[in-house]
């Protein structure tokens, strides 16, 4: 089957041939239907040996929807045949975090002496960039009935951290929030719909890029701007910001951002471009302030964006290309190209793809 592999640290991944996994004990088999890229896909690829416990070569791909087609002599086969999205956090499902619901924080998927532990499929075992691929046990997938599996895969990633990161702030989300999106992207622009559909009154979406104060509009954005300043400005006249989403998570959208907000306002950072913000008290910035940075999502959230979804009420804007194109989709990626989440399907070049490209408001 083809595959995308990462074969060594700081390199580009690469298109390979390998043998279809058999599933063993609990695993399943995934015939894969769809499967998103993530920025997180090239930070696997661009770091040094020894930052991630991962063996090579590593499939790539986290974001995975697909037909369960075989389940392992202990598995529960009940879900054979049936259309699935992939939790990509494959927790231990035991320690004190897992049993509260919160597989994202599992506790043993701790980094090891520095190096960070396998999470799950594409982040460390097998991922789903590929025409098959194994999930551990049923516990994992969450059925997506009748959607579309190019609209489904973007919800494990994508979808699930939205949801994670914006429904924990949704005592603030009233019809007189100001809310801010730093970075209308492949979730951002999620990010701006959830507020949106929580309730919050104000939802301003900042990005530097057309295309992507575009997407903000069509997804619900009360207004849009080219940068935080413009943004800070505009938001001083609604008496300030009670939420700030960042979605890029540099020094200076954590700094600018930090700024704007009102008394017990919130900065929830979840974009990883490796910016950090001094956490003090009594330095001119607003009382009672909170900063969080939200990892992923759980299987609950998951789900929820799965039903959301299915209603119609969130869904991706995608672009879609055959899996064969991979290695130009992640140059798209890094420059920023292409809006909303790509996602590639287990086509080649020449045959069709679903006209679902981005800008494309599926809500229609």
């Amino acid at each position: 089957m083809l595959a995308v592999q990462l074969l060594e640290w700081g390199s580009a991944p690469e298109l390979r041939s390998i043998p279809v996994p058999e599933p063993t004990g609990e695993q399943l088999l995934l015939e894969v239907t769809a499967a998103g890229l993530c920025r997180s896909d090239l930070s696997v690829c661009d770091a040094p040996a020894g930052r991630f416990d991962y063996p090579l070569p590593l499939t790539l791909g986290h974001e995975v929807a697909g037909r369960v087609v075989a389940a392992g002599l202990d598995a529960d086969g009940s879900t054979v045949g049936s259309s699935v999205v992939v939790h990509g956090v494959w927790s231990c499902r035991t320690c004190r975090n897992c049993r509260r619901g919160r597989e994202n924080y599992c506790l043993a998927l701790r980094p090891v002496d520095g190096r960070l532990a396998v999470i799950g499929n594409g982040l460390g075992a097998p991922g789903g960039l590929a025409e098959y691929m194994v999930v551990p046990h049923g516990g994992v997938l969450v059925d997506t009935g009748s959607l579309a599996p190019e609209l489904a895969a973007p919800l494990a990633d994508a979808g699930a951290t939205v949801h994670h990161a914006v429904s924990g702030q949704a005592d603030l989300l009233d019809s007189n929030a100001v809310v801010v999106i730093v970075g209308v992207g492949g979730l951002g622009h999620l990010a701006v719909r959830m507020a949106s559909l929580l309730g919050a009154g104000h939802v301003v979406a900042v990005d530097p890029r057309d295309a992507a104060r575009r997407s903000a509009t069509t997804m619900g954005a009360t207004v849009v701007y080219s940068s935080l300043a413009d943004a800070a400005s505009a938001t001083r006249d609604l008496g300030g910001v009670d939420v700030v989403f960042d979605f890029v998570g540099s020094d200076d959208t954590m700094a600018e951002g930090l700024a704007t907000l009102v008394p017990g306002g919130r900065l929830v950072v979840v974009g990883g471009a490796g910016g950090s913000v001094s956490v003090a008290k009594n330095r001119g910035i607003a009382a009672g302030w909170q900063v969080s940075a939200p990892f992923w999502g759980s299987r609950a959230d998951l789900v929820e964006v799965v039903a959301l979804a299915e209603s119609g009420a969130l869904l991706p804007e995608v672009t879609t290309r055959p899996l064969d194109e991979a290695i130009d989709a992640y140059a798209r990626l890094r420059a920023g190209e292409d809006a909303g989440r790509t996602v590639l399907l287990p086509t080649t070049s020449d045959e069709p793809t679903p006209e679902r490209d981005a800008g494309k408001d599926h809500r229609q």
